[in-house]
């Protein structure tokens, strides 16, 4: 099918819930996309941080097309090997203690909460179930993560929300401290909010959550949906907080190069909240889907990308800067490793990003304003160079 009868089809029977972009990508290599016409994209959205090894790693296809041979699905009423693998390298790399396996971003999210909730109830504190969460924050679209988020443009039209939730300013310690009950339960953060404009969280701040949150009784959960897996130039992004530890953190989006899946790592103490029959997931921790994590977790861990995040993020940063001196149309350049945001001094973000879009480069805007940028993890500077021209032109267009 041609571009036109695949948007066609897609309008007349999929549901409308995205603003599409008119492009039907069939093909990806390394950073690069070819949509149906057999036009060629430089690749900067990855997903949305999801295709951390680039588009169809051969590691991670191979390792994909080897397991979808012989077991695609059993129950977690059993034993599942890769599963327990991949849960041993997880552990062992963030050191924490425990991992439970689902889909999504979301799902994770969901099961934090729950771990949170639950953890309190068995440890004898029955009265806490309240989590604080920050505002600008983001932490996923169905229910209980949908009111964890702390941007009211995405509850509107979901109300009544689940009960239970609070939020805060984003690196406002007073603040935090002053929504502070005997009924708190955890305090949920993410180190760079991403949706919310690619805002890093202030280190003075986060050891201001740590002591409050250990003085009172509070567990931590780290939302690292989005930062972590490489994308911040360590494994997780909490790593670059020496001494830091969270009682819980939530994976997704890059931890399979693309195929679905979601991970809680909770310490020993905060598992106890979970036993049997008090959460579960049908398709969590599949043979398929855990395989291609560990060939993912392969390729991050043994192939250079950590130092590649590193010095290509670093790079990047230095690029965008010297076009923010050299256009006067860009307020801030802001984020970590290759998880970075543009901030327009105008409100015309989708309008650069379209501009962009014409001239072969694919990136996102969060807001109104500030153009994210969360490419594959194994981009080179060449790729940087270009992606930074592009945008160059885009905004003179445009602004």
């Amino acid at each position: 099918m041609d571009t036109s009868a695949i948007i066609a089809l897609t309008e007349k029977y999929v549901m409308n819930t995205y603003a599409r972009i008119p492009i039907a990508p069939v093909k990806g290599v390394g950073a690069r996309l070819i949509d149906a016409a057999g036009r060629e994209y430089l690749d900067f959205t990855a997903g949305i941080a999801v295709n951390s090894t680039g588009h169809c790693h051969p590691k991670v296809v191979e390792a994909i097309c080897r397991q979808a041979a012989e077991l695609l699905h059993v129950s977690n009423l059993y034993h599942i090997p890769a599963q327990a693998e991949l849960a041993q390298v997880l552990v062992e790399a963030s050191g924490l203690d425990k991992a439970f396996f689902c889909n999504s971003g979301a799902e994770a999210n969901e099961a934090a909460i729950k771990l949170a909730r639950r953890y309190c109830r068995v440890t004898g504190r029955p009265e806490a179930y309240e989590i604080i969460t920050a505002i600008g924050s983001f932490h996923g679209r169905t229910l209980g993560a949908l009111t964890a988020t702390g941007q009211a443009k995405y509850h509107e039209g979901f109300e009544p929300l689940v009960p239970g939730f609070a939020y805060v300013p984003f690196n406002d310690l007073d603040g935090l401290k002053a929504a502070v009950t005997n009924k708190t339960c955890a305090v949920m953060l993410e180190l760079i909010q991403g949706e919310g404009g690619v805002h890093p969280i202030d280190p003075e701040y986060l050891a201001g959550v740590i002591r409050l949150c250990k003085e009172n009784g509070i567990l931590v959960i780290i939302d690292e949906v989005q930062t972590g897996i490489g994308r911040t130039g360590t494994l997780f992004a909490f790593q670059q907080y020496p001494g830091f530890k969270p009682d819980i953190v939530t994976l997704a989006k890059g931890l399979a190069s693309g195929v679905p899946i979601g991970a809680v790592l909770a310490t020993a103490e905060a598992a106890k909240g979970f036993a049997p029959g008090k959460h579960a997931s049908t398709f969590g921790g599949n043979p398929l889907a855990c395989t291609a994590a560990r060939a993912t977790l392969d390729v991050i861990l043994n192939d250079g990308i950590l130092d590649n995040v590193r010095e290509v993020g670093a790079y990047m940063e230095q690029k965008l800067q010297e076009l923010q001196a050299a256009s006067g149309s860009i307020a801030e350049v802001r984020g970590c490793g290759l998880m970075i945001g543009v901030e327009l001094k105008e409100a015309k973000g989708a309008a650069v990003v379209a501009a962009c879009r014409e001239r072969g480069l694919l990136i996102n805007c969060v807001g109104d304003r500030t153009l994210r940028f969360v490419p594959p993890l194994i981009i080179q500077k060449s790729d940087v160079d270009e992606a930074v021209q592009i945008l160059g032109n885009a905004i003179s267009e445009v602004l």
